[in-house]
């Protein structure tokens, strides 16, 4: 029986000319204004022109699939959809119904769940796969396996080696996309996972300091998750910390809350707070990521078929299945 995977970002623009579109899509509908709108392409053009998270997300699924082919050969074909960009996640729902599969199990390339980030993927995934009458499971957080927590510290410690800071100076900050805080109201985990992360991460690399903070907040009215990365930057060198590794714990590759938010704007604020400033490098198509999220897929292939009848299993070869879908995981957002 063929299992679809999909797998879920958030989706950038493939060019200028779809960023007004994107930032429409992600302010709900609601069209930019002409300053927000020059502000975001000019993030943009700081960083080459464009995000380069098309490009890794379509390795990371790739990386993915090739891990899943070694854990169970033939047995998944891996898709990807997009938050705010094409493909959207209900387009690749539909595909795979289309492609004559009728179970699959969604992934969101990000550790930590929020029911305002991860849950509002898999909420949408979920209708549509109710409207296909695809039998659907989650990956719903993975911010605490062992082969996550090894690779960031690995990086932790290569990134305190370039900066070379004495250790009883240098702090070590891990970042998330910091969200709404009326989050907390609704007893959401989500800063609690970020801090396990980090405090395993921390643990494992031997770290004297570190704290957690949040970055790359919207332009809302509404009060967001604090301390704010820039802020807190400003926190630490009042403290007497002289150097700083930003982790970006919360993200998995490089783009723009990456490129400008940390390695340009921080990076800014850290030469003129005289803080020596090293972030780490992105997961981006480390094959360990792709076997890790692999693992968390097949634990779930137990209660996905416990659900199938045998009259209701899809008869499609996994072969053609791969065939038809082949294009589909590589595709960029059209």
């Amino acid at each position: 029986m063929t299992t679809a995977v999909l797998v879920m970002a958030y989706g950038t623009p493939t060019g200028k000319e779809d960023v007004e579109t994107f930032y429409t899509d992600v302010r709900r509908g609601r069209p930019p204004s002409e300053e927000q709108l020059s502000d975001l392409v000019r993030r943009y053009d700081a960083i080459g022109g464009i995000s380069p998270l098309n490009e890794r997300t379509v390795d990371q699924v790739d990386a993915l699939q090739r891990a899943l082919e070694a854990e169970a050969p033939g047995r998944f074909v891996t898709y990807y959809g997009a938050k705010h960009a094409r493909p959207k996640i209900e387009e690749v729902v539909a595909d795979i119904a289309n492609d004559g599969i009728s179970s699959m199990i969604g992934v969101v390339l990000a550790p930590h769940y929020s029911v305002l980030s991860v849950g509002d993927y898999i909420e949408r995934a979920a209708a549509a796969a109710a409207r296909h009458d695809l039998r659907a499971e989650f990956v719903m957080r993975w911010g605490d396996d062992e082969a996550l927590v090894a690779l960031l510290a690995a990086r932790v410690a290569e990134a305190l080696d370039e900066l070379g800071g004495p250790p009883a100076t240098t702090e070590v900050v891990f970042t998330a996309h910091s969200l709404p805080t009326r989050v907390l109201e609704l007893g959401d985990r989500y800063p609690d996972e970020l801090l396990s992360t980090a405090s395993l991460v921390a643990r494992r690399a031997g770290l004297t300091r570190f704290r957690t903070g949040w970055q790359s907040a919207g332009r809302t009215p509404e009060p967001w998750l604090g301390p704010d990365l820039l802020q807190l930057m400003a926190t630490v060198a009042a403290e007497g910390v002289t150097h700083l590794v930003v982790c970006p714990a919360g993200f998995t590759s490089d783009h723009l809350e990456v490129l400008y938010d940390l390695d340009i704007e921080a990076r800014v604020r850290a030469h003129e707070l005289g803080l020596g400033f090293v972030r780490t490098r992105s997961l981006n198509d480390d094959p360990e990521l792709g076997r890790l999220l692999a693992r968390h897929v097949v634990a779930l292939v137990p209660s996905l078929d416990a659900r199938c009848t045998p009259d209701t299993r899809p008869q499609q070869p996994a072969s053609a299945a791969q065939s038809n879908t082949a294009s589909r995981a590589k595709g960029r957002p059209s």
